[in-house]
C-alpha cells in the first residue's frame, strides 16, 4: 500500500466512524456532510457516494443537499475564502471593478482557487457593510472602499 492510499483509507475510516456515531441522530445528514468536508477539504462525488452507501440513502439526496447549501463545496477550496459582496450597495459602488482587480491580482476567476491553494474567490449577496462599499471579506475580516490594486496587494500579502 502506498502512503497516499494509506492516507486515503484513513480519511474514509474517520468518515465511517463519524457516520456510525451520528447516523441515528434526528436529521444527521448536514452534520455528517459538514464533518466530511472538514476531513476531505471538500465533497467530491466519491465522498458523497460513500456517505450515501453508508447511510443507505440515494446519492441524489446527498448531491441535492451539497449543491443547495453554499457552505458545501464539490471542488477543493483555498485556505482562505475571499468573498466579494455583490449586493446592491456594493454593486452600485463598483463591485464588478473590485472583482476584476482581485481577479487580475490573484489570476483567478469567480469560484476559482489560486494555484498555491491559498485563496478561493466567491461572490456573496450582502455582508452588511454597505457603508464601506464595495467590500470583500476574508474570514472575519472585512475590507472596504478598495480603489486600486495596490490596496488589494497590501491586504492580501498579510495572508500569505
Amino acid at each position: 500500500m502506498t502512503p497516499a492510499s494509506t492516507k486515503h483509507n484513513e480519511l474514509y475510516d474517520r468518515l465511517k466512524a463519524v457516520i456510525e456515531e451520528k447516523k441515528d441522530l434526528r436529521n444527521p445528514l448536514i452534520e455528517i456532510l459538514r464533518t466530511a468536508q472538514e476531513i476531505f477539504g471538500y465533497l467530491p462525488i466519491e465522498v458523497q457516494e460513500f456517505i450515501a452507501n453508508e447511510m443507505d440513502i440515494p446519492a441524489s439526496k446527498i448531491y441535492g443537499v451539497v449543491t443547495f447549501y453554499n457552505f458545501f463545496s464539490m471542488k477543493p477550496r483555498g485556505k482562505y475564502m475571499l468573498n466579494v459582496c455583490t449586493g446592491t450597495a456594493c454593486y452600485v459602488k463598483g463591485a464588478s471593478r473590485l472583482i476584476q482587480m482581485i481577479s487580475d491580482y490573484l489570476h483567478v476567476g469567480m469560484g476559482e482557487t489560486t494555484k498555491d491553494n491559498l485563496f478561493t474567490m466567491s461572490a456573496v449577496r450582502c455582508v452588511g457593510a454597505c457603508s464601506l462599499a464595495p467590500v470583500f471579506v476574508i474570514g472575519e475580516d472585512t475590507f472596504g472602499r478598495i480603489e486600486n490594486k495596490d490596496k488589494i496587494a497590501d491586504i492580501l500579502k498579510n495572508y500569505k
